[in-house]
């Protein structure tokens, strides 16, 4: 049988129709994808513009950024040439277990509601010329003054610096060791922790190491006040007889190693320090020295503390001095001596938190915290000495608040049934105080 021709034909012709329908459709292809490229380079022009703005408003915002920040520093206090003037001014409202008032002064006590007083005056002065810097600060308190702060410095780089003068002993995990509150721990009762004397010290970090390598001639001294030698700012091993001991020669180290972070806000800074120095004797007895160690952390998560320390620290002291013993050490600040046992251990601890109040517009921030520590004596006869505190420390602009509810079986601030001097030695009466006191400080 033969096949029509036209059938022929239509085989042939349709097997050609679709390469015939995909060059008719390859004008229409090519009109889209030439389109696809427009409306592409069209969005990476958008991108591109979008990008300068961003670029530009970041800018900008980090121009305003930065002047407002110099303007603050510049405007907080007095700017003369390289040199800041501020200060502070101070006051307190206290109740709590003191003897009551019959005669009409002020009392401290719960059934008089307590009393409000000065706290302090200071003046501070802060200088800067390149890589030289330097810190002095001067106190005035109800009855006696004293000196705080007296030094010069030279920043060798970002990480390095030495400060000459009477500057702050580095001892502890922090400047006011694990305390948040106003009235501190027991390690600052003792000369361990915001301690200040006079020498030289230097600071580097080195990775994650931060070293302090110190050493002090002598304390900070004795300024103007109605005790002999207890008028100064932070507790030192006084001469308030005339005949007894006065701080020479000590050294300090102290490194602090901080761990990388594994999570945002976490992190962990673990280190330790010592010290050691010698007692120049003024009177019959024999020449002393004294030695501190400690170990202590801090650990961070996001906005919540906890800092722990503990130290062991011991006073070589002759039985012939003034105190007629060997198992107490005299102290004094704040224009009244007082005692210490001589050898002991100090476990200390503190948690707070720091909550930044973004919808209160007359509070910037609040810290609650909690701290306990103890001096734990070695003498057979002694009581341990005791400090419990709540409290919770409000700020806003130069403004900075302290609230402490402190119990305390042995410490000079807290309470005033006791007797005064004792309670960090023998301790005798053993007995819990308690204290509320509102700390009021405008900073300028």
């Amino acid at each position: 049988m033969t096949t029509p021709i036209h059938g022929w034909v239509r085989r042939p012709l349709l097997s050609f129709l679709p390469p015939l329908l995909l060059c008719a459709s390859l004008p229409a292809f090519a009109a889209s994808e030439a389109e696809l490229q427009q409306r592409i380079q069209k969005l990476k022009a958008e991108l591109d513009a979008a990008n300068t703005e961003l670029k530009t408003v970041q800018a900008e915002n980090k121009e305003l950024t930065e002047t407002n920040v110099k303007l603050t520093k510049a405007d907080s206090p007095i700017q003369i040439g390289n040199l800041r003037v501020g200060g502070a001014i101070r006051a307190n409202y206290t109740v709590g277990d003191y003897p009551s008032s019959s005669s009409g002064a002020a009392s401290r006590a719960w059934e008089d509601d307590g009393n409000v007083s000065l706290d302090t005056f200071r003046v501070n002065l802060d200088y800067s010329n390149g890589p030289v810097t330097g810190k002095f600060e001067y106190r005035w308190y109800n009855g006696y003054n004293f000196l705080h702060t007296a030094w010069l410095g030279y920043n060798f780089d970002e990480d390095s610096q030495m400060q000459v003068g009477v500057n702050r002993v580095p001892f502890g995990p922090g400047a006011y060791g694990v305390s948040q509150s106003w009235l501190f721990d027991q390690h600052y009762y003792l000369g361990l922790s915001d301690d200040m004397d006079l020498g030289v010290k230097y600071s580097t970090q080195r990775g994650n190491w931060a070293w302090d390598v110190a050493y002090y001639y002598s304390d900070e001294g004795q300024y103007t006040g109605a005790s002999r030698d207890s008028a100064r700012y932070s507790y030192d091993v006084v001469n308030e007889s005339g005949d007894g001991y006065e701080e020479r020669n000590q050294f300090n180290l102290r490194g602090i190693y901080s761990f990388a972070s594994k999570g945002e806000g976490v992190s962990t800074d673990l280190g330790f320090s010592v010290q050691m120095g010698q007692l120049e004797s003024e009177g019959p007895q024999s020449d002393g020295d004294h030695y501190a160690a400690s170990v202590h952390m801090i650990n961070q998560w996001g906005n919540l503390k906890l800092a722990s320390q503990l130290t062991r620290y011991e006073y070589d002291v002759d039985s012939d001095q003034p105190l007629g013993t060997d198992a107490l050490v005299q102290y004094g600040a704040y224009d009244f001596p007082s005692t210490a046992a001589a050898e002991a251990w100090v476990p200390a601890v503190s948690l707070s938190y720091t909550y930044t109040t973004d919808r209160i517009d007359w509070l910037d921030y609040v810290v609650p915290y909690m701290e306990y520590s103890s001096i734990v004596k070695d003498e057979d006869g002694f009581n341990d000495s005791e400090l419990f505190i709540i409290g919770v420390a409000l700020a806003r602009n130069g403004w900075y608040i302290y609230n402490d509810l402190a119990f305390s079986n042995g410490n000079e601030f807290v309470g005033g049934d006791a007797a005064f001097g004792d309670r960090l030695g023998a301790n005798a009466d053993n007995e819990w105080l308690t204290r509320y006191n509102i700390n009021f400080g405008y900073y300028f």
